[in-house]
């Protein structure tokens, strides 16, 4: 796929993103979407990220939107679905982006959590199908999670791992489908003792957001939690897991303190207040600060 025709379909916030990625390695990108208005500003988009990056802005020549779904996919090396979250709406998509298709064309999702075994069960050829979980905005944050299931052939992932590899990104293949693959599981293990932690009455939500920003939060973009252990050594790591893993929130449902900040309508920067207030100000700033540190993030990976 030196030169490969990508399909995105979903051209929302991670779509055009990805197809940004993949039109400035040099591919030839379709993207698709079915509401007119993402599809129509989805090169603007695009253009005016790669000029905030500093990219080559002619990549963006590159990327030819299309209202037609089977047009978008019909003569694509590789197509990977970004729409919403919602296991129907992407198997539907999928059983009609194989009616259209060429048979050696790879087939992926990016989904945040969902299965891939589930999205793709019902396709005639399963061997070709895949996950790849990109992290947002994918043009900043540089892993992609490949994702295989029972079926997918090794020949797809090789493929599909070198194709992200080639265009930057830092592919890692997820041996086996399980919900929320290897990223989000240990993200969301860390956001359920968060949690825990303001609903026991330990520490407020800042403090939590705190602690983790001015401490372990700083090593982690070198000092991964395994090489840690090893670090500090395996016999100290056991010694404080005997001390502490009995207290750590274990529950398997979601926290109640949880549910009732969404029932109260506490939806965080959507409704101005979630775990803690925020004005539009707050929400401007942390956004500003978060993808500053990405892009100087970028810059020292060179």
């Amino acid at each position: 796929m030196a030169k490969a025709r990508i399909a995105v379909i979903g051209a929302g916030l991670m779509g055009h993103g990805i197809a940004q990625v993949f039109a400035l390695a040099g591919h030839e990108v379709s993207i698709h979407d079915s509401v007119a208005a993402s599809l129509d500003s989805a090169k603007a988009r695009i253009l005016a990220n790669l000029e905030d990056l500093g990219d080559d802005p002619s990549a963006v020549e590159r990327v030819r939107p299309t209202a037609d779904l089977a047009a978008a996919v019909r003569e694509a090396d590789y197509v990977v679905e970004a729409v919403l979250e919602d296991l129907p709406l992407k198997q539907k998509l999928f059983a009609e982006i194989e009616t259209h298709v060429r048979p050696g064309t790879i087939l992926a999702s990016n989904t945040s959590v969902i299965p891939i075994t589930n999205i793709m069960e019902d396709l005639r050829d399963r061997s070709r199908a895949l996950g790849t979980h990109w992290w947002n905005p994918p043009y900043l944050v540089p892993l992609v999670e490949v994702i295989g299931t029972q079926w997918t052939s090794p020949a797809a992932i090789d493929s599909t791992m070198a194709l992200h590899k080639a265009a930057g990104k830092m592919p890692v293949h997820v041996k086996k489908d399980v919900p929320g693959f290897v990223g989000n599981r240990l993200q969301h293990a860390l956001w359920r003792e968060a949690i825990a932690l303001v609903e026991r009455g330990v520490c407020d939500a800042e403090t939590v957001d705190t602690v983790i920003k001015a401490s372990f939060g700083r090593r982690l973009a070198v000092l991964g939690p395994l090489e840690n252990a090893d670090l500090v050594g395996t016999d100290l790591t056991l010694a404080i897991h005997k001390t502490v893993l009995p207290d750590i929130e274990n529950r398997r449902g979601p926290s109640p303190y949880l549910e009732a900040l969404v029932a109260n309508g506490k939806l965080g920067f959507k409704s101005g207040e979630g775990f803690r207030p925020w004005s539009a100000q707050a929400q401007a700033a942390l956004r500003a600060k978060v993808l500053q540190h990405l892009k100087k993030a970028r810059t020292a990976d060179g």
